[in-house]
């Protein structure tokens, strides 16, 4: 199987080394944000903008970050409110997935 990430580095290289570089090696290690704000702000945007293909390695990436699932079940339920019930549930079964694994 291939990862998102050595998919990415065949199709467009250069994205690949824009996200490994700026997005992941500068924008993630700002010290002005924690990278466990980070990641709850990046998975209440995803859950929002209903960005499915992203929200496993995040959800995952929150944990690793140190954001609970219980936090994590808490934020999908707040932004049901604002980005609709079926996001939210649909964010529910990623989230249970990515809990699983």
């Amino acid at each position: 199987m291939t990862t998102s990430r050595s998919a990415m580095a065949e199709v467009s290289p250069k994205l690949a080394e824009l996200t490994a570089d700026v997005l992941f090696g500068d924008v993630w290690e700002r010290p002005e944000l924690s990278k466990r704000d980070r990641s709850l702000i990046t998975v209440s945007v995803l859950v929002a903008l209903y960005r499915t293909g992203q929200l496993p390695g995040h959800f995952r990436r929150a944990l690793d970050n140190g954001v609970t699932k219980e936090e994590i079940g808490e934020l999908i339920n707040h932004v049901a409110f604002y980005a609709g019930w079926p996001t939210a549930a649909n964010a529910v079964q990623i989230a249970k997935e990515a809990f699983d694994e």
